[in-house]
């Protein structure tokens, strides 16, 4: 183990900010607490998610002053970090453009020009023809700091696009639509929308979802086309603050779905999509723990559903006229260990995708005779995605894969030969050699005796002595799966010796939906366990030393490194935390933040529950921190997030360098014109990545190294 007394490799004398401590007493369920940073929460925040030029004087000068502090640190990295945004840019395409995917008369995609930051949508006639760019990101994002687009959506007589841009990274999106023979937008603009619309079935308005002040989707409108919006038809407006709200469409065009979750009970609202003035229909009332999604089958709705204690579920179908669950009929049946993730309808099939002994696969069922055939891959571990189809009367859909060796490919799948056509095979344009790595699948025992399993990439010449360094990444929270996918960044790392690794821990879905299960609430602590697990398997293994790992976990997955660093420090030779979830008690108790209520059933409800206060009070990164020596840290977050606000990683590094009793430092580095996804160009968030790349190579003696194969 290295001495947490002095830094591994040193950085620069420089005095990191000493932000005041202005302490605030809190009790609940007769636990007294104090937090002396909790000023840095703006009481204006909604207000700055808008426009961040009204950020309170005071937080900004600190704020500022963390980022002088990490330049100053920093500094010596900036030809290193050049280096790094070329490598990985020299991997990127540049020109690279999507298969055009057909609908109609047309097939529709997008594309990026060579130097261009944002995305160009494009049409092709489907018999040939001239490409023509429907919207050009790049120019829309002309002069802007912060620019995103976010969802794009032709009407269905292909006459105009419905598309949204967020212009702060505060994820308040405004509509526009644009009419396609002209290329100019319509006076029809909606502010504050959750991103994306849905056309109606006349292609008279749209449907679309706004979002309240406290950035919550609680209500669903319909804009007639040449209306004002204030006169906008209200269709249906959610009371619960707990629950998330989405609205979209069939691709036959004929119903309009308004979907209403949390992370344990979803709900359905559906009314035919030429009927904007119809009142919306209940499917099934919401039953808590109780999920189900439903996708078109033409006379019925399939329904992915875990009804019925069908805990890695099952598919149903309901009649259309009437899609009462009782009328449900069982489908696919609930099989144990065999979790179905998604399922996409067609006129004379339906496919699904599922998880089964950890890894991805993709099933076709004909709808006439029942027979199911699964689309086999050979690879240990790798990556599936479902891109499906514009068009529901067709034979073929597409679908992705990768591994962590092999390169993105796009497949098109003709479902009644079977004919499976490589349609494209993602470029890298500085080359590719595939054999000159290895990825395994490793699983690491866990203190309860779980097997967590570790994906695992490194270049077939790098020693496995236990002096290689290693990125481990994990997350852990929400169900999300983290993918053993191609991924060209981490090529930067691995060609320069490290050992590049996912930690599949509780809290995802990797080994079906118990696996997610006992990652929350009172189960959260197992998905800190099993990191450790799989941190301290690798080194036994031989891959690398405890002070050679790099931790690395982003929003969710930055609250698993404040967990893990609080616990055992001595884990890792640093932590990096991207947009870190670490003050959980403060947030979870604050319900007029914009994801507490519906997050209380991943975390729990503090305010409520005395039990729930207790488990989040025991793992919450902020309220943990002790007087021990820590690894050198960096956090990173946006100043318009509002999904994990500035302030956390604000209070927490504070609290780090007030309690912990090591020199070693702690970075913070605030993008103040972004928000949770970091930089909003293609090119720009590869700065980003270049920069916490750069730290893991300081901080690991890896800064002069030459990547294999480059000298």
């Amino acid at each position: 183990m290295q001495d947490r007394t002095t830094p591994r490799r040193p950085f620069p004398d420089a005095a990191p900010p000493r932000p005041a401590a202005r302490p605030v007493d809190d009790e609940r369920h007769g636990i007294a607490r104090t937090d002396d940073y909790a000023w840095m929460r703006a009481d204006n925040w909604q207000e700055v998610f808008k426009d961040p030029a009204v950020l309170d004087p005071a937080i900004r000068a600190h704020l500022e002053a963390e980022n002088a502090y990490q330049d100053a640190l920093m500094a010596d990295t900036a030809a290193l970090r050049e280096t790094l945004f070329a490598e990985m840019k020299g991997r990127i395409k540049e020109d690279d453009s999507s298969v055009p995917m057909a609908d109609g008369p047309f097939a529709y995609g997008t594309a990026y020009r060579t130097g261009g930051e944002q995305p160009r949508f494009f049409r092709t006639p489907r018999e040939g023809g001239a490409e023509a760019v429907l919207l050009d990101g790049d120019a829309e994002a002309e002069g802007k700091p912060y620019f995103r687009i976010g969802g794009a959506d032709h009407s269905s007589d292909h006459a105009r696009l419905l598309w949204a841009y967020d212009d702060k990274g505060s994820e308040f999106y405004t509509l526009k639509v644009r009419e396609l023979d002209s290329g100019r937008d319509r006076d029809d603009t909606v502010a504050d929308t959750g991103g994306s619309g849905t056309w109606d079935g006349r292609n008279e308005g749209f449907f679309y979802t706004r979002l309240d002040a406290n950035h919550r989707p609680s209500r669903i409108f319909h804009h007639a086309l040449g209306g004002a919006p204030e006169t906008d038809r209200l269709i249906y407006e959610e009371a619960d603050p707990g629950f998330f709200m989405s609205v979209g469409g069939s691709r036959r065009n004929d119903w309009i779905f308004i979907a209403i979750n949390d992370h344990e009970t979803s709900e359905y609202r559906i009314l035919p999509a030429d009927r904007p003035d119809a009142e919306p229909r209940l499917v099934a009332a919401r039953e808590t723990g109780v999920q189900y999604d439903l996708e078109e089958g033409g006379d019925v709705f399939f329904v992915l559903t875990n009804a019925g204690g069908a805990k890695d579920f099952k598919i149903m179908t309901a009649p259309v006229d009437d899609p009462r669950p009782e009328n449900w009929q069982e489908l696919v049946p609930h099989e144990p260990g065999r979790l179905i993730l998604s399922i996409l309808g067609f006129a004379d099939f339906l496919v699904r995708l599922e998880r089964k002994d950890g890894l991805p696969r993709i099933v076709v069922r004909e709808r006439a005779s029942g027979a199911e055939h699964v689309i086999a891959f050979d690879e240990e571990a790798y990556s599936l995605g479902l891109a499906g189809a514009l068009e529901y009367d067709t034979d073929t859909f597409r679908f992705s894969y990768s591994s962590m060796t092999t390169p993105a490919q796009v497949f098109d799948y003709d479902m009644r030969t079977r004919e499976r056509v490589l349609r494209k095979t993602q470029e890298v344009p500085s080359g590719h050699d595939a054999g000159a790595y290895v990825t395994r699948r490793l699983m690491a025992r866990a203190p309860d005796g779980e097997t967590v399993p570790i994906s695992v990439l490194h270049r077939r010449d790098t020693p496995l002595d236990g002096s290689a360094p290693c990125l481990l990444y994990g997350y852990g929270a929400y169900g999300i799966t983290i993918p053993a996918s191609f991924n060209t960044n981490c090529l930067s790392l691995v060609d320069r010796g490290f050992v590049y690794a996912i930690a599949h821990i509780r809290g995802g879905k990797d080994k079906g939906f118990a696996w997610y299960e006992a990652g929350k609430r009172a189960g959260k602590p197992n998905s800190f366990t099993d990191f450790l697990a799989c941190a301290r398997h690798l080194v036994a293994e031989g891959y690398t030393a405890h002070d050679r790992i790099v931790a690395q976990g982003g929003s969710a997955g930055g609250m698993l490194m404040g967990a893990v660093a609080n616990m055992a420090p001595e884990c890792f030779g640093a932590i990096v935390a991207e947009v870190p979830f670490v003050d959980v008690l403060n947030t979870m108790l604050d319900e007029t933040l914009p994801l507490t209520p519906p997050e209380w059933p991943e975390w729990g409800n503090p305010i409520a529950s005395p039990d729930d206060y207790r488990t989040i009070a025991g793992y919450s990164p902020y309220d943990n921190v002790a007087a021990q020596a820590y690894p050198p840290i960096l956090a990173l977050t946006g100043l318009t997030d509002p999904r994990v606000t500035y302030w956390e990683p604000a209070k927490w590094v504070a609290r780090l360098r007030a309690v912990k009793t090591d020199d070693n430092p702690v970075l913070f580095k605030i993008n103040m014109a972004a928000g949770h996804a970091g930089a909003s160009g293609r090119f720009s968030r590869l700065e980003e990545i270049a920069y916490v790349y750069a730290f893991a190579l300081k901080v690991t003696g890896r800064a002069d190294a030459r990547p294999a194969g480059r000298e």
